[in-house]
């Protein structure tokens, strides 16, 4: 397949990279005498060296110990600490509401904040399609992208009898998940994670407004976006709220939650998230709470966003959707917002003492959420949650590759995993602000260094200034986008 335009320059910009920044080859590559971050255990091991070889680490020893091969690129990691690659377990990639062209413009964004490995929540059978040519130009090294290690396809239902058919076309898009959104109703949200079972695909998004978190967790959806429904569960009246709800699905569900928030966010009561905290450790569900959501929209300042250094990054068609949604902010003020942010984070701080397992993930391109600098955002809303820096990094790294099955290649620094690695200038386990702090980033094997991160970003701002916005249907149905109302990105 032919290259793409953006593609074929982002290879230029890969090959005008310094000499010394390429994959390692046969001769390998080592990052000698660096402090290896143990993401298990929270704690760093100093003076080794990590050898590489292709796209996989082939031993990680100790500094005096280290055989390196005369031909080998040499990474000086003295003063420094290794990390797996990061992991946005939370993106959108396409714009399926909108039709707008993908955004293919966040992929270096992400490789230049040390996420190479994203997880896409809103796709079709087009864009699986994508998805395959995209991965192929960046083993080839003609993108510069993160792997996509998940994709799902939600499944469109009205009635329950339409799951099967439903969930069949989304296996036969090749999707890894079902996605579902926060308007089904409980009788088909019920049928599409029956038929989904028959077909050993996994249920995960939006636990529907109309399902108690509880119910959606024994009865099998493996994950829970945004915290959805974890307001009402944390409350002392969310029997009330969905009883209410029953028997209404679609955008009036939607707005009916809406409606019912402020009571609900009133209602939080801290010995009740307790005990649902523990009933939903033992469910086994995983939790991507999306943290920089609610943070974003309780210190948000539209007039602002313009000023911001990484605006440069943005699309002209992301531009203008975000123009929209931050004009209509200002215009319409969340009272909420405030409040919303402070119950988030007491939900997160219980879920976090009951051990319930959780993943770090953005939601990027939200409006206010850059691709790739957002993830470090999450990570501190994490620790302001009251994790450690050390668990917090985990959230980024070993938990998705426990997630997704892939955690013996994948999610740590250990010889046999896939060298996806960042080279930090200070230590994340004392400061998790520390993990912005990047000097290198490993690729599959690719070389990255700090000057050649500079110039993919510069690169990116530069198509994206060249770019107007292309012809549309409609703008994103999404334009507010508070945290509680988003039912569909892109």
């Amino acid at each position: 397949m032919r290259a793409s335009m953006p593609a074929r320059m982002a290879a230029m910009v890969l090959l005008a990279c310094a000499a010394g920044s390429r994959a390692a080859g046969a001769a390998g590559l080592a990052v000698v005498d660096v402090t290896v971050v143990d993401v298990e255990t929270g704690r760093g091991v100093p003076h080794r060296t990590v050898l590489v070889e292709g796209d996989r680490i082939t031993a990680v020893v100790g500094a005096a110990d280290a055989r390196i091969d005369v031909d080998a690129v040499r990474v000086d990691g003295r003063g420094r600490w290794l990390v797996p690659g990061l992991v946005d377990m939370h993106v959108h990639l396409f714009n399926t509401v909108s039709h707008r062209p993908p955004n293919d413009w966040a992929l270096p964004m992400f490789v230049a904040n040390g996420i190479t490995g994203v997880r896409e929540m809103n796709a079709d059978a087009a864009s699986i399609a994508v998805l395959a040519a995209w991965r192929r130009e960046t083993d080839a090294g003609e993108r510069i992208a993160p792997r996509v290690l998940a994709a799902g396809v939600a499944a469109r239902v009205r009635e329950p009898a339409d799951a099967p058919a439903a969930v069949a076309a989304v296996a036969g898009a090749g999707a890894d998940f079902v996605k579902v959104f926060s308007e089904v109703g409980a009788p088909q949200w019920r049928a599409i994670v029956d038929a989904a079972r028959e077909r050993a695909l996994p249920v995960a998004g939006h636990v529907p407004a109309s399902v108690e978190l509880l119910d959606a967790a024994t009865l099998g959806q493996r994950t829970d976006e945004h915290l959805m429904q974890a307001y009402e569960a944390c409350s002392s009246i969310e029997g009330v709220l969905l009883r209410e709800r029953a028997g209404i699905d679609g955008d009036a569900l939607g707005a009916l939650r809406d409606a019912q928030e402020a009571r609900a966010l009133a209602a939080f009561d801290r010995g009740t998230c307790a005990r649902v905290a523990r009933r939903l450790a033992a469910s086994g569900q995983w939790q991507v709470p999306t943290l920089v959501l609610a943070w974003t929209e309780a210190r948000r300042h539209a007039s602002l966003a313009q000023a911001d250094p990484r605006w440069r990054y943005l699309r002209a068609d992301e531009r203008e959707r975000w123009l929209r949604a931050l004009e209509q902010a200002a215009a319409h003020p969340d009272p909420l917002a405030r409040r919303r942010w402070q119950v988030t984070r007491a939900i997160v701080s219980a879920l976090r003492a009951a051990n319930v397992p959780m993943m770090a993930g953005t939601d990027a391109p939200m409006p206010e959420v850059y691709p790739g600098f957002s993830l470090h955002d999450e990570l501190e809303r994490f620790v302001d949650a009251g994790y450690s820096p050390g668990q917090a990094l985990s959230a980024a790294t070993l938990a998705p590759a426990r997630f997704l099955g892939i955690e013996a290649t994948s999610g740590s620094v250990a010889a046999g995993k896939r060298a996806d690695l960042v080279l930090l200038a200070a230590d994340p386990l004392r400061d998790v602000r520390n993990t912005r702090r990047i000097e290198a980033v490993l690729l599959g094997g690719r070389l990255l260094r700090r000057a050649d991160l500079d110039a993919v970003l510069q690169d990116a701002a530069r198509r994206v200034a060249f770019r107007t916005a292309p012809r549309r249907s409609r703008i994103d149905a999404i334009t507010r986008a508070p945290h509680r109302r988003h039912a569909r990105s892109g």
